[in-house]
């Protein structure tokens, strides 16, 4: 498994932007296909985007598309989630994940992912 931290929450007005990273530790970032969640309170938590191992795929939820944008860096072994149009339905926790090393598929299930970092609040104010 390869450790995951998440940065970059915090507190918007709908329509603004926030950039999210996820920081990996090891040299093998580049092996894992990785995911951006969400959770709300009471809810499960659900996909909201995922990037190949090289960056040359990524998958969106329909409730995103055209507004978030999901990147990655493997020479940085970090990964990003750019957040536009923001709102307040966008408010959740924010974790990021990783797939077990050398999968090809971008999952949308949690149960893909084995990796997970320890979320970032998002919230969204109207």
């Amino acid at each position: 498994q390869v450790q995951l931290v998440e940065s970059g929450g915090g507190l918007v007005q709908a329509g603004g932007s926030l950039r999210l990273s996820c920081a990996a530790s090891g040299r093998t970032f580049s092996t894992y296909v990785m995911g951006w969640f969400r959770q709300v309170p009471g809810k499960e938590r659900e996909f909201v985007a995922g990037i190949s191992r090289s960056g040359g795929t990524t998958n969106y939820a329909d409730s995103v598309k055209g507004r978030f944008t999901i990147s990655r860096d493997n020479a940085k072994n970090t990964m990003y989630l750019q957040m536009s149009s923001l709102k307040p339905e966008d408010t959740a926790v924010y974790y990021c994940a990783g797939r077990p090393p050398h999968s090809t598929v971008v999952s949308t299930s949690t149960a893909s992912y084995d990796s997970w970092g320890q979320g970032t609040q998002v919230t969204v104010s109207s």
